[in-house]
């Protein structure tokens, strides 16, 4: 999970911890914040990894087909059962089930899944012998599910088993500079995968996505970088390129300047732009005294070369043009 925030830094740390405590983990986050993501994390950095991950949408099973899709069939179970088929469960057996939108299960999912839950136990629709699986449940819900029992829509001793690690999803809005990491990241992604050419986005195209709320986060933010990279000709993505991608940013373009002391911005927004401002200033500075020298600005400025060539990077400063011909 990319990022630099504090927020984003204290939820790999808990990954990091989950994923050597082999019990369930319930993720709650908003839509788009990156829930399976997490989930895979978990798996991946565990003794697991090299099991099966099973991610499944709660949503998508038909409250008929509950049993049958997570525990399978035997042969002759129901009509056109011509043969054993083996269940999600069975599937991940050994590695990780990822429930996702477990809030969305009938009260007949919810039963099924706390009975496999209380013993991991469990029998095939048609009847046979009870097998057992030690597959790990990750599940993950874009609600509350503590208000989801307060209201009487979940069951508590469901919740109880599910949320034995518990880990909730910051929004992109709660992460700071992680907007400006990530949509960097987003659009160097998608001209690698369509071999185009280089594209970096533009100070007032940035300034409008640091203040931007993000309804819709990390996920919208992939899909706008995809539009905007599609809709641009040049090599920088200004803010008409992304008012034409996303409408929703329209109120960025025709807004004023305002004077130092007439804050148009939320503060965080407000403060990361200073933030950007000052590095690139000081950045810029730094390279016309070291003459476009790398380790000689990293020298000046008591740095790390690669810390420095980072923020380089980040802000599109060329050393060339530093250089004396």
């Amino acid at each position: 999970m990319l990022g630099q925030s504090k927020a984003i830094q204290a939820v790999r740390a808990q990954l990091q911890r989950y994923a050597g405590c082999d019990v369930q983990v319930l993720i709650e986050g908003e839509t788009g914040t990156g829930k399976e993501l997490a989930a895979r994390e978990i798996h991946y950095a565990s003794a697991r990894r090299d099991h099966p991950f099973v991610p499944v949408n709660c949503g998508a099973i038909p409250d008929s087909l509950i049993e049958n899709e997570l525990f399978g069939h035997g042969r002759g179970a129901f009509t056109d059962a011509k043969a054993a088929q083996p269940g999600l469960i069975d599937h991940a057996r050994g590695g990780t089930l990822f429930l996702d939108e477990v809030d969305t299960l009938s009260d007949k999912g919810q039963v099924t899944l706390l009975r496999f839950l209380q013993d991991n136990e469990y029998r095939p629709v048609g009847g046979g012998a009870a097998r057992v699986s030690d597959a790990r449940i990750i599940a993950a819900t874009n609600a509350s599910l503590e208000r989801q029992v307060a209201i009487g829509r979940f069951r508590r001793d469901l919740h109880y088993r599910l949320n034995a690690l518990y880990l909730r999803l910051p929004p992109l809005r709660e992460r700071g500079d992680d907007v400006a990491l990530l949509a960097a990241h987003f659009i160097d992604a998608v001209a690698a995968r369509l071999r185009g050419p280089a594209r970096r986005w533009g100070e007032d195209a940035l300034q409008a996505l640091v203040a931007y709320a993000w309804p819709g986060n990390v996920r919208e933010l992939d899909n706008i970088a995809l539009r905007a990279y599609m809709g641009s000709e040049g090599p920088i993505i200004g803010l008409a390129e992304l008012v034409a991608a996303e409408p929703a940013f329209a109120g960025a373009e025709s807004t004023p300047r305002r004077r130092a002391n007439e804050p148009g911005l939320h503060f965080s927004a407000a403060k990361l732009h200073a933030i950007r401002k000052f590095e690139r200033d000081y950045l810029t500075q730094l390279m016309q005294q070291a003459c476009g020298n790398i380790s000689a600005a990293a020298r000046l400025s008591g740095t790390e070369r690669r810390q420095l060539g980072k923020l380089l990077l980040k802000h599109g400063i060329e050393t060339k043009q530093f250089r004396s011909h």
